[in-house]
């Protein structure tokens, strides 16, 4: 059985089976990348729930581990050298996953790194812009009653960022064509959250980009993205 006492966080989580993954996560875009991940690939994981009501990414445990306090992270005890391994960065944990099993990701070196320009795509743009349109068009709307422009300026770079992925999506089932990868991973659950969780489907004039939403219900359709849409589940 692998030991996992290195680990702080296993102190307020404990594992009931140390020797498969350890997920510490909530249901939100940037979670649900890694329970789809792991959904897809088979892979045996233990989910806990990290509760933000309660402030449980900022608590000392959780910081052992990603010093950010942010959600996902992981442990694999079975990592390099088959020694236990903590990470964190949702997008870190896609390109560790699918490279030691060697599936979501293009064997051939030039499809590999034409797959992470999409995963950093979406790290560096797609998730910040529509996680800050959100933010302001639904938990902010009162504090920028007066202000148009946070509204404006994250609805509109959102919506430049869709017009992207209507242009790559043109003619292709995934972002890399007839391969399902960790890019589409990355990606589709952002843009479902907004429609879903921030409301703003109208308002980023998702009608306009059906090759984009087309692709996101092929993705949600997928039985692993069914589960791992929901995971970890409330208690």
């Amino acid at each position: 059985m692998a030991d996992l006492s290195s680990f702080p966080i296993t102190t307020r989580w404990p594992a009931t089976n140390p020797d498969i993954i350890q997920l510490y996560s909530l249901p939100t875009p940037n979670g649900v990348k890694i329970s789809i991940a792991l959904e897809e690939l088979g892979m045996p994981y233990e989910p806990h729930r990290i509760a933000f009501d309660a402030n449980e990414q900022k608590s000392p445990e959780f910081l052992s581990l990603n010093p950010n306090g942010r959600i996902p992270a992981i442990i694999d005890p079975n990592g390099p050298g088959g020694k236990p391994i903590g990470l964190f960065e949702s997008g870190a944990i896609l390109v560790y996953l699918a490279e030691k099993t060697g599936k979501l990701i293009p064997a051939d070196a030039a499809g590999r790194y034409e797959t992470l320009c999409w995963v950093m795509f979406q790290m560096g743009g797609v998730g910040p812009m529509l996680g800050q349109f959100g933010h302001f068009f639904k938990f902010a709307a009162e504090k920028v009653a007066n202000n148009s422009y946070p509204v404006e300026r994250y609805r509109d770079e959102s919506k430049r960022l869709l017009g992207v992925l209507e242009t790559r999506l043109k003619g292709r089932q995934w972002l890399m064509g007839d391969e399902y990868t960790i890019a589409d991973i990355a990606t589709y659950p952002w843009v479902e959250g907004a429609r879903r969780f921030y409301g703003g489907a109208e308002v980023l004039e998702y009608e306009s980009f059906p090759n984009v939403m087309a692709w996101v219900d092929r993705g949600l359709a997928r039985p692993a993205a069914q589960k791992g849409m929901e995971i970890p589940r409330k208690p």
